[in-house]
């Protein structure tokens, strides 16, 4: 296997751990910020040149350069290929700028040493590609959130019962796919297949099992309940875990519960009365169209479905940090009146309005090429339910601007204290937006990442399953006949 050039994943790994040991000893909140932001803004560059180094090497996957933990499994641990690629210096983003943009007056609950290991999981858990170790990981990523609610006092009874749950299904799911000859095996029973799906469903927040979701956003502090389900960890568990073994029908099974989710958590998005509750079913609405368009295994709705996970994790974390700052601001936030907070804090409008538009799909932003894919793959796959994806996406347009008109116009705020955005806040917001602006004004390269991408997962699932091979292109530009081919001439249009 190519190795990259630099320790790009281990160092990543590293900073945000030997970070989050250090600020623990820390007893000062402001200097914690500060540390925490120097060992954040590290881990993010090293996230991206991780990335810009695997795109340089034109591969289909590539390890780390000094295969440290390598040698201490066995085998390869760390690796970066087409889907996780780009994902890495997204993690790293959002929690720089959460870091980054945390006001004065939430420094002292918001804990920036379990920020710091949860960052360091979250990359190792994208960089893994071993089942056991995505077990592994994905089980110690839920110890973070449940240490801050112990922490602050409060109830743990619903988050504690479905991480232990998500848990135990992913490890007796897994066992009897190794004991039913692992992988590599065709065909796995239900005692296999429904222990993962049940896993998936847990951590994805879909219905019927989505209530942990909206009680973290309840009790945690906002940026850490956003930090754990924004990255979309249950969606790679579902590409890496359920994907490759699970039958048609599994897969059909999943793809229609998640699409009856996200109508069901848009509607549930338009009826609530605080913010905190608003973005939670935003959220579940947004994540349950991607799990359904991986579930569809088709390339164009795989594509959109990959390219809706980036676009989600960029709008709807500029769309949590926005209704963060505004807490910051006003407390807990109520959707039952009008605010009129536009004209104290209009650069936080602009945000909320374009981040959010973004997540739904608006034309000349990220998730526009990426929804409409993902519609058409869908459809492709289902023509009678194509209504319901339209209705689930109209929905959540109208929820959304609902919002806006709640917390921005309508009425006349008076305050004796300036609420205009700190210039910390400012940059957060703004790079997201620009970033989410700038790719949707320049898709292509985006898109073909996707592409790629999806091929790859595509042929993994087909190497397992059997059945005719998957037309793709090779790492080196050409076709399984070794002639030229352009990646473009086999793209979803």
């Amino acid at each position: 296997m190519t190795d990259l050039h630099l320790p790009w994943l281990e160092a990543s790994i590293l900073i945000s751990l030997i970070g989050s040991l250090i600020v623990s000893r820390l007893r000062d909140s402001d200097e914690a910020r500060r540390w925490t932001l120097c060992f954040s803004g590290a881990t993010l560059v090293s996230s991206v040149g991780a990335w810009i180094d695997f795109h340089e090497l034109h591969v289909l996957q590539a390890d780390d350069a000094w295969h440290f933990l390598s040698y201490l499994v066995g085998r390869e641990l760390l690796i970066v290929d087409q889907l996780s690629a780009p994902l890495l210096p997204l993690v790293a983003l959002l929690f720089f700028l959460t870091t980054l943009a945390t006001l004065r007056t939430k420094i002292r609950r918001f804990s920036f040493a379990l920020t710091l290991l949860s960052e360091a999981i979250v990359l190792a858990t994208f960089s893994c590609k071993e089942p056991w170790g995505i077990i592994a990981l994905l089980s110690i990523g839920t110890i973070p959130p449940l240490l801050e609610l112990i922490n602050r006092g409060k109830p743990i009874r619903v988050f504690a019962f479905h991480m232990v749950l998500f848990i135990a299904m992913l490890v007796v799911g897994w066992w009897y796919v190794e004991v039913e000859g692992g992988a590599a095996q065709r065909v796995h029973s239900l005692w296999a297949i429904v222990p993962l799906l049940i896993a998936i469903f847990i951590r994805n927040g879909i219905a019927p099992f989505h209530l942990w979701m909206s009680d973290l956003f309840e009790h945690a502090t906002f940026g850490t309940a956003l930090l754990f389900v924004t990255p979309i960890v249950g969606a790679y568990a579902a590409v890496r875990l359920v994907l490759p073994v699970a039958p048609d029908w599994v897969l059909r099974s999943i793809g229609l519960i998640s699409l009856f989710t996200a109508v069901y958590a848009a509607g549930m998005a338009l009826v609530q009365r605080e913010a905190r509750r608003y973005f939670c079913y935003l959220f579940l609405s947004h994540s349950a169209f991607v799990l359904m368009g991986l579930e569809i295994v088709t390339k164009t709705a795989l594509t959109g479905a990959l390219c809706v996970w980036l676009s989600i994790g960029l709008s709807l974390g500029g769309f949590g940090l926005t209704i963060r700052a505004l807490e910051g601001r006003r407390g807990r936030l109520s959707l039952t009146d009008f605010k009129g907070l536009y004209e104290h804090t209009p650069a936080l409008a602009v945000c909320f309005l374009l981040t959010g538009l973004a997540s739904v799909g608006f034309p000349g932003t990220l998730g526009f090429i990426g929804t409409e894919l993902l519609v058409d793959g869908v459809v492709e796959a289902y023509p009678y339910i194509g209504i319901a994806i339209v209705l689930a996406g109209a929905l959540n347009g109208i929820g959304m601007v609902q919002t806006y008109f709640r917390l921005f116009t309508g009425t006349r705020y008076t305050s004796s204290v300036s609420l205009q955005i700190s210039p910390r806040e400012r940059f957060a917001v703004l790079a997201l937006a620009a970033l989410l602006l700038v790719g949707g004004l320049a898709p292509q390269s985006n898109v073909k990442s996707r592409f790629d991408a999806a091929e790859e997962i595509l042929i993994e699932r087909q190497a397992v399953s059997g059945g005719p091979p998957v037309e793709h292109e090779s790492e080196h530009g050409h076709d399984d006949h070794g002639e030229p081919v352009k990646a473009e001439e086999h793209m979803p249009h």
